[in-house]
């Protein structure tokens, strides 16, 4: 005797196998979306990171120009102590022989 399969047997089986490879999609497409956000989480936090080393590095910068201000201005207050240099034009050449060579 043959075996024989009942059409509702055969619906059972195609509504299985179509479940099957619709969950199996499905699964590899959620798969794939899941990948995608945690690299981009991943990504997001990075640029998070350099801003904040960014920012601190800023920071840091704008700490030390205001030391270099505040030592250039107690620069300027001990120059202002001290004379300005002689204009070279106020100084009036001494007459000088010229030392004789070997050549003359």
């Amino acid at each position: 005797m043959k075996d024989r399969l009942s059409k509702n047997e055969i619906r059972k089986d195609v509504v299985q196998e179509s479940v099957e490879a619709v969950a199996g999609t499905v699964g590899e497409v959620m798969n794939i979306v899941v990948t995608a956000v945690k690299d981009v989480a991943s990504s997001i936090g990075a640029l998070a990171t350099d801003a904040f080393e960014i920012r601190d590095g800023a920071r840091r910068a704008r700490a030390e120009l205001e030391l270099d201000q505040d030592d250039i201005e107690d620069t300027d207050e001990a120059a202002a102590d001290v004379p300005a240099p002689t204009s070279v034009t106020a100084v009036t050449p001494e007459a000088a022989e010229a030392p004789k060579t070997d050549a003359e």
